[in-house]
């Protein structure tokens, strides 16, 4: 008969801690295991293990799944964040909405984060893919009267090769590096107005989707999980799940997994439209109220 310790059952509670964490990086990602595989050097099979709290885990492993995740190792091992940051988050803590709003703004102008003017004339659409963001984002610009655009598309522009180049030569931390550039470009060219549709993962970059908010007006386009998955595959694409092996509940847990890893961030938009069970036009009359009014562009005479 086998004796279970205390130490040995503290040690199966660390691994599948461990494991949870990794599972939920990955899906806030928006890759899939197979992905983290490729991009960290770690087998598939070696990362079930670990997912499912079994793996022999070493701090090589962990910084390489670490590394391809764009995180520290830091960040996937402690639940605290940084010292100062959490100062600021207990000082934050004890104000209403209205003043995290005021505080947002004083913020992002005394460091340079944001423009509190022109961001309300520029307007990004998150949210994962199969909410409508390409659709409502296409005609919210036509009746605005500005340029409508595609980070991805962006991204590409910037880099000077296909998205699947850049993660293949580049892995998530180059992909982020131009898509933070691309950003930065769309806000400066756009001063006066443009409507942006953003990849579905942006918002689990901490870095990249202050970015965003500071510079733009966001607005999360949700929809049910079954929603998503019935426009993904009439859009013939189904990136980022895993259909592989055909398993479209696999799929579908996917999506579920990833909604629920991301609804706290996308919740962090300046406005929601619920998109589940209306047509594109009772959805564009939703998006219309939930975004600034336009401000009149001013001709070139007049300016």
């Amino acid at each position: 008969m086998q004796l279970i310790t205390d130490s040995d059952t503290d040690t199966r509670a660390t691994l599948a801690e461990l494991g949870g964490r990794v599972r939920a990086w990955r899906a806030r990602r928006g890759m899939t295991r197979k992905q983290l595989a490729a991009d960290s050097g770690l087998s598939e099979r070696f990362l079930a293990d670990v997912e499912s709290g079994k793996g022999n885990v070493s701090i090589n492993s962990l910084e390489a799944a670490a590394r391809a995740l764009n995180i520290t190792i830091l960040e996937l091992l402690q639940d605290a964040p940084r010292p100062a940051l959490a100062r600021v988050q207990q000082l934050l803590g004890r104000l209403d909405e209205g003043q995290l709003d005021q505080a947002y703004v004083l913020l992002a102008d005394a460091f340079g984060l944001g423009d509190a003017q022109g961001r309300e004339q520029r307007i990004a659409l998150i949210g994962l893919r199969g909410a409508g963001k390409s659709t409502l984002g296409a005609q919210l610009a036509a009746q605005r009267g500005v340029p409508f655009v595609e980070l991805d598309r962006e991204i590409e522009r910037e880099a000077g090769t296909s998205m699947n180049e850049i993660l293949l030569l580049h892995g998530q931390a180059g992909y982020r590096r131009y898509e933070r550039r691309a950003l930065m470009r769309i806000a400066e060219d756009h001063a006066d107005g443009v409507v942006v549709t953003t990849g579905g993962s942006i918002v689990s970059e901490r870095e990249t989707f202050d970015l965003l908010q500071s510079r733009f007006w966001c607005v999360w386009l949700k929809a049910s999980p079954e929603e998503h998955m019935s426009r993904v595959v009439a859009q013939g694409d189904m990136r980022p799940f895993d259909t592989t092996r055909g398993a479209t509940t696999e799929a579908m847990e996917d999506i579920r997994r990833i909604l629920a890893s991301r609804e706290s961030l996308y919740a962090r938009a300046d406005a929601v439209v619920d998109t589940a069970a209306r047509t594109v036009k009772q959805s564009m009359k939703d998006l219309e109220r939930a975004v600034p009014a336009p401000v009149p562009q001013r001709s070139k005479e007049t300016a």
